[in-house]
């Protein structure tokens, strides 16, 4: 795994600025929102979703992603 040359912080971070450039994203995303905030609470969906919004956010990338697009679009 490389790094990525930047960091993917959207808010606060106690994680050093060298180290938040050479983490790989994922590792980045793995660290609580409240060590290393990535805004990872937020929905993958492109369109209108039956999905109800707190559920959205709460769920992994992945877990959204599985869903039929009829009930939560991401594509």
């Amino acid at each position: 795994m490389s790094g990525t040359d930047k960091s993917h912080a959207t808010g606060d971070s106690i994680v050093p600025e060298k180290a938040q450039e050479v983490l790989p994203k994922g590792v980045e995303q793995s660290v609580p929102d409240s060590v290393h905030d990535t805004d990872s609470s937020v929905s993958h969906a492109t369109g209108e979703s039956m999905v109800p919004e707190a559920i959205q956010k709460a769920a992994p990338e992945g877990l959204e992603k599985a869903l039929p697009e009829s009930v939560h679009p991401t594509n």
